[in-house]
């Protein structure tokens, strides 16, 4: 297998977004997880992301639904894979389809959620005794083993290796990706008024023919990431629903707004004053660099 660079993937979905047209949900299900639904897509090697209103907390213990969820999760999730492919990012997402659906590359997950921490809170502050909302020094990385049988437990770098998980290189891949991703989204949040705590990723291998990249897959919106409000500290993330603060979909609703997301549209439209956007676009050009050269897998 050869590593390909971000440009490549870049040039091929500015290929395939050429003439598109609205498109149908297959009838055949590939997947349904706790809050997405997937579909096989209409072209070889794209699958349709369906966005649900339902709920999960504490490892699937808690559950219910979240009027208009999906729909909300769809729009930020989209602006954020755009926003980051702007960056340089390499994401699955190829383009909206409707309010709930978008179409996005087909890629193996690899299975570990990705956890980048600002400020302490929820289960870390649980665990070392922090102060809730106490910043950390610097953003910090911590890895789950994505399996819902075992409660999704915390693993050490050494357990990515020794159970085969993944290899060296595409976590330092993955490493480089997510302080990427999280320094970017700390200032776009910031710009709008919002603090970002800490959030999850989830990587794929992404196949073309011989060559494979790791590319940043799954979804970015309130599901999962922390989000408190500047000015508040209110929680405007799915803390809502675990904590039963009430108002869930209006807060998630709120996230989409500061963005200038008008929900429930066919193509999302962004509102974007210099004033809202001003510090996020200096801080963006501060920071763009070239993606990672092409490699052969395991060099």
């Amino acid at each position: 297998m050869v590593w390909i660079g971000y440009n490549d993937i870049l040039l091929a979905n500015q290929v395939t977004m050429k003439g598109c047209a609205p498109i149908m949900s297959p009838k055949q299900p590939i997947y349904e997880g706790k809050a997405k639904k997937l579909f096989e897509g209409p072209e070889p090697g794209t699958i349709i992301q369906h966005f649900k209103d339902d709920a999960t907390a504490f490892n699937n213990q808690k559950r219910g639904t979240i009027s208009g969820k999906g729909a909300i999760n769809n729009r930020i999730s989209e602006y954020l894979m755009l926003r980051l492919g702007e960056m340089g990012i390499p994401t699955h997402f190829i383009r909206n389809i409707n309010m709930r659906e978008q179409l996005v590359r087909s890629v193996e997950i690899i299975p570990l959620e990705v956890i980048v921490r600002n400020y302490a809170a929820g289960s870390f502050a649980k665990r070392f005794g922090a102060i809730e909302g106490e910043r950390i020094g610097a953003p910090l990385i911590e890895y789950c083993l994505k399996d819902d049988a075992l409660g999704d437990p915390f693993i050490a770098e050494e357990h990515i290796y020794a159970f085969d998980i993944c290899e060296p290189i595409e976590l330092e891949e993955i490493r480089h990706y997510a302080l990427r991703i999280n320094d970017y989204l700390s200032g776009l949040f910031y710009s709008v008024g919002i603090r970002l705590v800490d959030m999850k990723f989830e990587f794929g291998r992404f196949f073309d023919g011989e060559y494979v990249s790791i590319i940043l897959a799954d979804e970015i919106s309130p599901d999962t990431c922390r989000l408190w409000d500047l000015k508040t500290g209110e929680a405007m993330d799915k803390d809502r629903f675990r904590k039963d603060l009430g108002n869930v979909s209006e807060f998630y609703r709120e996230v989409a707004d500061r963005f200038g997301l008008m929900v429930g549209a066919n193509v999302i439209k962004a509102i974007d004053s210099p004033e809202k956007n001003a510090a996020a676009k200096s801080a963006a050009k501060a920071r763009k660099t070239n993606a990672k050269p092409p490699r052969k897998k395991g060099k």
